[in-house]
Protein backbone atom coordinates (compact mmCIF):
# COMPACT_ATOMS: atom_id res chain seq x y z
CA UNK A 1 0.00 0.00 0.00
CA UNK A 2 1.11 3.61 -1.30
CA UNK A 3 2.12 5.94 1.83
CA UNK A 4 0.11 8.32 2.79
CA UNK A 5 1.01 12.29 3.25
CA UNK A 6 -1.63 15.18 4.54
CA UNK A 7 -1.15 18.44 3.07
CA UNK A 8 -3.08 21.43 5.27
CA UNK A 9 -4.65 23.97 3.49
CA UNK A 10 -5.65 23.15 -0.84
CA UNK A 11 -4.90 27.35 -1.94
CA UNK A 12 -2.28 28.02 -4.26
CA UNK A 13 0.45 26.59 -2.45
CA UNK A 14 -1.29 23.33 -0.86
CA UNK A 15 -2.84 22.09 -4.02
CA UNK A 16 0.83 22.15 -5.43
CA UNK A 17 2.15 20.10 -3.67
CA UNK A 18 -0.85 17.29 -3.03
CA UNK A 19 -0.16 17.46 -7.06
CA UNK A 20 3.58 16.93 -6.61
CA UNK A 21 3.07 13.87 -3.92
CA UNK A 22 0.64 12.71 -5.43
CA UNK A 23 2.11 12.00 -8.86
CA UNK A 24 4.86 10.25 -6.99
CA UNK A 25 2.67 7.84 -5.96
CA UNK A 26 1.60 8.55 -2.27
CA UNK A 27 -1.65 8.78 -1.37
CA UNK A 28 -2.48 12.04 -0.29
CA UNK A 29 -5.06 13.53 2.40
CA UNK A 30 -5.66 17.47 1.04
CA UNK A 31 -7.32 19.35 4.00
CA UNK A 32 -9.44 21.99 4.01
CA UNK A 33 -12.48 24.25 6.06
CA UNK A 34 -14.82 24.17 3.22
CA UNK A 35 -15.90 21.88 0.75
CA UNK A 36 -15.94 24.42 -1.82
CA UNK A 37 -12.18 25.47 -1.14
CA UNK A 38 -11.23 21.91 -1.80
CA UNK A 39 -13.26 20.74 -4.90
CA UNK A 40 -11.64 24.15 -6.64
CA UNK A 41 -8.10 23.03 -5.40
CA UNK A 42 -9.02 19.53 -7.42
CA UNK A 43 -9.93 21.54 -10.45
CA UNK A 44 -6.82 23.15 -10.17
CA UNK A 45 -4.97 20.39 -9.88
CA UNK A 46 -6.54 18.77 -12.94
CA UNK A 47 -5.90 21.79 -14.69
CA UNK A 48 -1.92 21.00 -13.91
CA UNK A 49 -1.80 17.64 -14.46
CA UNK A 50 -4.01 18.30 -17.97
CA UNK A 51 -0.87 20.84 -18.95
CA UNK A 52 1.91 18.02 -18.14
CA UNK A 53 0.64 15.54 -20.57
CA UNK A 54 0.00 18.27 -23.20
CA UNK A 55 3.49 18.72 -23.14
CA UNK A 56 4.24 15.09 -23.02
CA UNK A 57 6.22 15.19 -19.02
CA UNK A 58 3.45 12.84 -17.92
CA UNK A 59 0.51 10.30 -19.61
CA UNK A 60 -2.87 10.47 -19.52
CA UNK A 61 -2.84 7.43 -17.13
CA UNK A 62 -0.30 8.89 -14.52
CA UNK A 63 -2.74 12.03 -14.70
CA UNK A 64 -6.32 9.92 -13.73
CA UNK A 65 -3.69 7.64 -11.14
CA UNK A 66 -2.39 11.03 -9.38
CA UNK A 67 -5.95 12.62 -9.19
CA UNK A 68 -7.50 8.95 -7.63
CA UNK A 69 -4.47 9.85 -4.90
CA UNK A 70 -5.89 12.82 -3.80
CA UNK A 71 -8.71 12.49 -0.91
CA UNK A 72 -10.30 15.61 -0.23
CA UNK A 73 -11.06 16.41 3.44
CA UNK A 74 -12.56 18.64 5.80
CA UNK A 75 -11.75 16.03 8.95
CA UNK A 76 -7.95 17.10 9.84
CA UNK A 77 -8.05 14.29 12.45
CA UNK A 78 -8.66 11.78 9.51
CA UNK A 79 -6.18 13.76 7.18
CA UNK A 80 -3.49 12.91 9.18
CA UNK A 81 -3.95 9.89 11.54
CA UNK A 82 -2.20 8.12 9.37
CA UNK A 83 0.31 10.24 7.47
CA UNK A 84 3.64 9.91 7.63
CA UNK A 85 4.81 13.71 6.59
CA UNK A 86 2.08 16.21 7.51
CA UNK A 87 2.94 19.86 5.57
CA UNK A 88 0.92 23.11 6.72
CA UNK A 89 0.23 25.40 3.87
CA UNK A 90 -1.76 27.74 5.90
CA UNK A 91 -1.74 31.25 5.73
CA UNK A 92 1.53 33.06 7.69
CA UNK A 93 -0.31 33.81 10.86
CA UNK A 94 1.44 32.81 13.79
CA UNK A 95 -1.53 31.99 16.27
CA UNK A 96 -2.96 30.11 13.40
CA UNK A 97 -0.27 27.75 12.84
CA UNK A 98 0.72 27.10 16.47
CA UNK A 99 -3.09 26.21 17.05
CA UNK A 100 -2.60 24.12 14.00
CA UNK A 101 0.56 22.42 15.32
CA UNK A 102 -1.11 21.28 18.81
CA UNK A 103 -3.93 19.35 16.87
CA UNK A 104 -1.35 18.07 14.81
CA UNK A 105 0.64 16.95 17.94
CA UNK A 106 -2.60 15.73 18.99
CA UNK A 107 -3.72 13.57 16.14
CA UNK A 108 -0.39 12.39 14.05
CA UNK A 109 1.33 9.38 14.53
CA UNK A 110 4.43 9.51 17.18
CA UNK A 111 6.90 9.29 14.17
CA UNK A 112 5.26 11.90 11.62
CA UNK A 113 7.47 14.45 10.47
CA UNK A 114 5.47 17.90 10.69
CA UNK A 115 6.51 20.35 7.88
CA UNK A 116 5.46 24.16 7.27
CA UNK A 117 5.97 26.19 3.87
CA UNK A 118 6.13 29.48 5.91
CA UNK A 119 8.25 31.32 3.40
CA UNK A 120 8.66 34.32 6.54
CA UNK A 121 8.49 32.47 9.73
CA UNK A 122 11.39 31.18 11.73
CA UNK A 123 11.73 27.47 12.54
CA UNK A 124 12.46 28.79 16.40
CA UNK A 125 8.71 31.05 16.18
CA UNK A 126 7.11 27.74 14.38
CA UNK A 127 8.24 25.81 17.50
CA UNK A 128 7.73 28.16 20.10
CA UNK A 129 4.77 25.72 21.71
CA UNK A 130 5.34 22.40 20.21
CA UNK A 131 5.41 19.16 22.76
CA UNK A 132 6.94 17.42 20.05
CA UNK A 133 10.19 20.18 18.54
CA UNK A 134 12.29 16.82 17.16
CA UNK A 135 9.71 16.48 14.34
CA UNK A 136 8.95 20.23 13.42
CA UNK A 137 11.33 21.49 10.38
CA UNK A 138 10.24 24.05 7.18
CA UNK A 139 10.02 22.62 3.40
CA UNK A 140 9.81 25.92 1.71
CA UNK A 141 8.19 25.34 -1.52
CA UNK A 142 8.14 28.30 -4.59
CA UNK A 143 4.90 28.99 -6.16
CA UNK A 144 3.92 27.44 -8.59
CA UNK A 145 4.64 24.58 -6.37
CA UNK A 146 4.61 21.82 -8.35
CA UNK A 147 6.86 23.39 -11.04
CA UNK A 148 9.47 25.34 -9.98
CA UNK A 149 12.30 22.62 -8.73
CA UNK A 150 13.83 24.39 -5.46
CA UNK A 151 12.69 23.28 -1.52
CA UNK A 152 14.42 25.59 0.81
CA UNK A 153 14.92 23.51 4.08
CA UNK A 154 15.23 24.82 7.29
CA UNK A 155 16.15 22.94 10.56
CA UNK A 156 16.31 23.81 14.40
CA UNK A 157 18.62 22.49 16.57
CA UNK A 158 15.86 20.28 18.12
CA UNK A 159 15.02 19.06 14.81
CA UNK A 160 16.41 15.45 14.54
CA UNK A 161 18.52 14.19 12.08
CA UNK A 162 16.70 11.44 11.27
CA UNK A 163 13.89 14.10 10.28
CA UNK A 164 16.29 16.68 8.43
CA UNK A 165 17.67 13.29 6.18
CA UNK A 166 14.39 11.46 5.66
CA UNK A 167 13.07 15.25 4.31
CA UNK A 168 15.70 15.76 1.81
CA UNK A 169 15.22 12.18 0.42
CA UNK A 170 11.65 12.49 0.28
CA UNK A 171 12.23 16.33 -1.56
CA UNK A 172 14.14 14.44 -4.38
CA UNK A 173 11.69 11.75 -4.28
CA UNK A 174 9.30 13.85 -5.69
CA UNK A 175 11.31 15.79 -7.97
CA UNK A 176 12.57 19.21 -6.15
CA UNK A 177 16.17 20.46 -5.85
CA UNK A 178 16.15 20.68 -1.92
CA UNK A 179 18.87 23.42 -0.32
CA UNK A 180 19.26 22.52 3.75
CA UNK A 181 20.07 26.59 5.38
CA UNK A 182 22.92 25.69 7.97
CA UNK A 183 21.31 28.86 9.76
CA UNK A 184 17.62 29.88 10.39
CA UNK A 185 17.77 33.76 8.81
CA UNK A 186 14.61 35.97 8.07
CA UNK A 187 13.38 35.05 4.19
CA UNK A 188 15.58 32.46 4.27
CA UNK A 189 17.93 32.46 1.31
CA UNK A 190 15.45 33.14 -2.12
CA UNK A 191 13.30 35.76 -0.53
CA UNK A 192 16.08 37.70 0.57
CA UNK A 193 17.99 37.44 -3.14
CA UNK A 194 14.21 38.14 -4.55
CA UNK A 195 14.24 41.62 -2.42
CA UNK A 196 17.25 42.70 -2.81
CA UNK A 197 16.70 42.58 -6.42
CA UNK A 198 12.86 43.77 -6.25
CA UNK A 199 14.23 46.61 -3.97
CA UNK A 200 16.24 48.23 -6.81
CA UNK A 201 13.74 47.38 -9.63
CA UNK A 202 11.04 49.43 -8.03
CA UNK A 203 13.62 52.20 -7.58
CA UNK A 204 14.59 52.21 -10.81
CA UNK A 205 10.80 52.66 -11.68
CA UNK A 206 10.61 55.40 -9.47
CA UNK A 207 13.22 57.10 -10.96
CA UNK A 208 12.17 57.31 -13.84
CA UNK A 209 15.35 55.13 -15.55
CA UNK A 210 12.74 53.05 -17.56
CA UNK A 211 9.29 51.40 -17.10
CA UNK A 212 8.00 48.54 -15.71
CA UNK A 213 8.00 46.64 -18.97
CA UNK A 214 11.44 47.69 -19.91
CA UNK A 215 12.63 46.69 -16.12
CA UNK A 216 11.12 43.11 -16.51
CA UNK A 217 12.81 42.22 -19.64
CA UNK A 218 16.02 43.34 -18.96
CA UNK A 219 15.24 40.97 -15.52
CA UNK A 220 14.01 38.09 -18.59
CA UNK A 221 16.05 38.44 -21.11
CA UNK A 222 19.22 39.25 -19.33
CA UNK A 223 20.07 38.57 -15.91
CA UNK A 224 17.41 35.97 -15.39
CA UNK A 225 18.41 34.60 -19.26
CA UNK A 226 21.89 33.43 -17.17
CA UNK A 227 20.64 32.64 -13.67
CA UNK A 228 18.68 29.84 -15.26
CA UNK A 229 21.87 27.66 -15.29
CA UNK A 230 24.75 29.85 -13.71
CA UNK A 231 23.86 31.68 -10.34
CA UNK A 232 25.23 34.55 -9.32
CA UNK A 233 28.23 33.74 -7.30
CA UNK A 234 29.28 31.17 -10.21
CA UNK A 235 29.18 34.64 -12.42
CA UNK A 236 31.26 36.43 -10.18
CA UNK A 237 33.74 33.27 -10.90
CA UNK A 238 33.15 33.63 -14.49
CA UNK A 239 33.34 37.04 -15.32
CA UNK A 240 36.87 37.04 -12.80
CA UNK A 241 36.55 38.36 -8.80
CA UNK A 242 38.63 41.68 -10.01
CA UNK A 243 36.42 42.69 -12.27
CA UNK A 244 33.23 41.97 -9.98
CA UNK A 245 35.24 43.90 -7.31
CA UNK A 246 35.17 47.24 -9.38
CA UNK A 247 31.48 46.73 -10.61
CA UNK A 248 30.86 46.46 -6.74
CA UNK A 249 33.08 49.20 -5.68
CA UNK A 250 31.43 51.36 -8.01
CA UNK A 251 27.61 50.60 -7.63
CA UNK A 252 27.00 49.78 -4.16
CA UNK A 253 27.44 53.45 -3.05
CA UNK A 254 25.03 54.52 -5.41
CA UNK A 255 22.48 51.44 -4.83
CA UNK A 256 18.81 51.41 -3.36
CA UNK A 257 18.96 51.53 0.83
CA UNK A 258 15.36 51.63 1.86
CA UNK A 259 14.05 49.94 4.93
CA UNK A 260 10.49 49.61 3.95
CA UNK A 261 8.09 48.12 0.70
CA UNK A 262 9.00 50.88 -2.07
CA UNK A 263 6.39 53.90 -2.39
CA UNK A 264 5.01 52.62 -5.59
CA UNK A 265 4.12 49.74 -3.80
CA UNK A 266 2.71 51.19 -0.84
CA UNK A 267 0.56 53.26 -3.03
CA UNK A 268 -1.00 50.60 -5.31
CA UNK A 269 -1.66 49.14 -2.05
CA UNK A 270 -3.39 51.89 -0.46
CA UNK A 271 -6.11 52.15 -3.57
CA UNK A 272 -6.63 48.44 -3.81
CA UNK A 273 -4.88 48.01 -6.91
CA UNK A 274 -2.85 44.47 -5.61
CA UNK A 275 -2.44 43.38 -8.97
CA UNK A 276 -4.15 40.34 -10.82
CA UNK A 277 -6.26 40.03 -8.13
CA UNK A 278 -7.96 43.54 -8.53
CA UNK A 279 -7.65 43.45 -11.86
CA UNK A 280 -4.58 46.35 -11.62
CA UNK A 281 -1.13 46.59 -10.08
CA UNK A 282 1.93 48.18 -11.93
CA UNK A 283 0.58 46.50 -14.98
CA UNK A 284 -3.20 46.81 -15.59
CA UNK A 285 -5.26 43.70 -16.26
CA UNK A 286 -8.60 44.55 -17.34
CA UNK A 287 -8.55 43.81 -20.74
CA UNK A 288 -6.00 40.79 -20.15
CA UNK A 289 -7.27 37.08 -19.41
CA UNK A 290 -5.15 35.90 -16.41
CA UNK A 291 -6.05 32.36 -16.28
CA UNK A 292 -4.43 32.68 -19.94
CA UNK A 293 -1.86 34.41 -18.53
CA UNK A 294 -0.64 32.12 -15.79
CA UNK A 295 -1.51 29.02 -18.48
CA UNK A 296 1.28 30.19 -20.56
CA UNK A 297 3.73 30.89 -17.47
CA UNK A 298 3.16 27.75 -16.64
CA UNK A 299 3.75 26.24 -20.33
CA UNK A 300 7.17 27.92 -20.32
CA UNK A 301 8.26 26.73 -16.62
CA UNK A 302 7.52 23.57 -17.59
CA UNK A 303 9.67 23.57 -21.29
CA UNK A 304 12.05 25.30 -18.92
CA UNK A 305 12.05 22.63 -16.58
CA UNK A 306 12.54 20.19 -19.50
CA UNK A 307 15.60 21.90 -20.97
CA UNK A 308 17.09 21.92 -17.51
CA UNK A 309 16.69 18.11 -16.85
CA UNK A 310 17.48 17.04 -20.39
Amino acid sequence: MAKQVAVIGSGVMGHGIAQLYALAGFVVALYDLQDELLLSAKKSVERSLSLLVTENVITEQAKHEALERILLTTDLKQATAEAVVITEAIPEVIELKWDLFAKLEEFARPDAIIASNTSTLSISRLIEKAKTPQRFIITHFFNPAQLVPLVEIVRHESTSEEVVQTTQALMKQIGKSPVLLKKDVPGFIANRLQAALMREAFSLLEAGVADAEEIDTVMKEGIGFRWAFVGPIETADLGGLDTWKRVMDNLTPVLDTSKSAPALIEERVAKGELGTKTGAGIYSYHNTSVEKRLHERDEQFIRLGKMKRG
